[in-house]
């Protein structure tokens, strides 16, 4: 009888330890592989919405620094596709909301308060060679200078600011995204065994980012 009862006792605990490993082996099933994350993060729009915007104000000195280079060297993957692009320099840029209800003026003197009275989206713009693509470039940008990058950026109403104005001064505020301004190539790889690339376009672009907010200066009239 005791015989018995040990065997029962021992076959329990043997079936519980299979069903606990049993669980743990589907648990970690369901952990997606590195290649679906991927996949995932590689389908992510280029434009942005409203609602992922951050606000932000008044950067002292952010467009004075020239611009800065981003690598001349010539590509010579062969591997590569046949056509690609890459962005050679950038500059940080406030690129202005146009429509009315962004821009304001006042003084001389004071106190300058505003607000965004009318929406609108800021978009990006590409210049130089004729048949650039503009998705490529953008997409190019976002992983070589900023994942804030996008095609576009869409402005809404609202986001309040003041700012003093100095003496005798007219104080203005423009409205935008504090975006960058770039230079960019397209390269071909050459057929054969020579795996050469060639230079076949190059332009500049003005791109916006998720970041928007009021640009202050002042004037003497």
């Amino acid at each position: 009888m005791g015989i018995s009862s040990g065997r029962a006792v021992t076959g329990a605990a043997t079936a519980l330890l299979l069903c606990i490993v049993t669980a743990g082996t589907a648990a970690a099933e369901e952990v997606p592989s590195d290649s679906t994350a991927s996949d995932s993060a590689a389908s992510v729009s280029t434009a942005i919405s409203a609602d992922q915007t951050t606000d932000v104000n008044d950067r002292q000195g952010w467009e004075d620094a020239d611009d800065q280079p981003l690598g001349e060297k010539k590509p010579t993957m062969c591997d590569r596709a046949e056509t690609w692009y890459t962005i050679t320099s950038k500059k940080a840029y406030h690129v202005p909301s146009w429509w009315n209800g962004t821009k304001y003026k006042d003084g001389p003197g004071g106190t300058i308060s505003v607000s965004v009275t009318k929406g609108g989206t800021i978009s990006a713009e590409v210049s130089g060679t004729v048949g650039a693509d503009v998705d490529a470039i953008i997409l190019t940008a976002k992983t070589s200078v900023s994942w804030k990058i996008g095609g576009s950026v869409t402005i809404t109403t609202g986001h309040n600011y003041s700012h003093n104005i100095s003496r005798n001064k007219y104080g203005h505020l423009q409205y935008g995204s504090w975006g960058y301004q770039l230079t960019w190539k397209k390269w071909r790889s050459n057929s054969g065994s020579s795996c050469n690339t060639v230079e076949i376009g190059h332009g500049s672009a003005t791109v916006p980012t998720s970041e928007t907010g009021w640009k202050y200066w002042e004037t003497s009239s």
